[in-house]
């Protein structure tokens, strides 16, 4: 047994979006995502080959689908997002770290 804290050490002054896992195996894995001000490349889109289960745990954050669907998160928001539904983080704050929990499954 391990114990871990999902905040630990994500404060400072970062120019990368960290990602760290905590959890991967063949059928599940788990990501700890800390952003501030991070969004997808302009013309990027996520096309994942997992569904993937997205928590917002601290922070805001926006993503936009193909469909132009576009779902503004806060703390304690989740959603599902299906293997190859496409999407992208079109916000993330500015002036707070944002960070989400994800879990990839098949």
């Amino acid at each position: 047994m391990k114990l871990e804290n999902i905040f630990k050490q994500i404060e400072g002054n970062f120019n990368k979006e960290i990602i760290d896992s905590i959890v991967n195996s063949d059928n599940i894995r788990i990501e700890r995502i800390v952003s501030r001000g991070h969004i997808s490349p302009e013309g990027f889109w996520y096309d994942q080959e997992e569904n993937e289960f997205v928590l917002l745990l601290q922070g805001k954050a926006a993503l936009e689908f193909d469909n132009k669907n576009i779902v503004h998160l806060k703390r304690g928001d989740y959603l599902i997002i299906e293997k190859h539904e496409k999407h992208r983080v079109i916000y993330t704050a500015k002036n707070t770290l944002t960070v989400w929990l994800a879990v990839f499954y098949q």
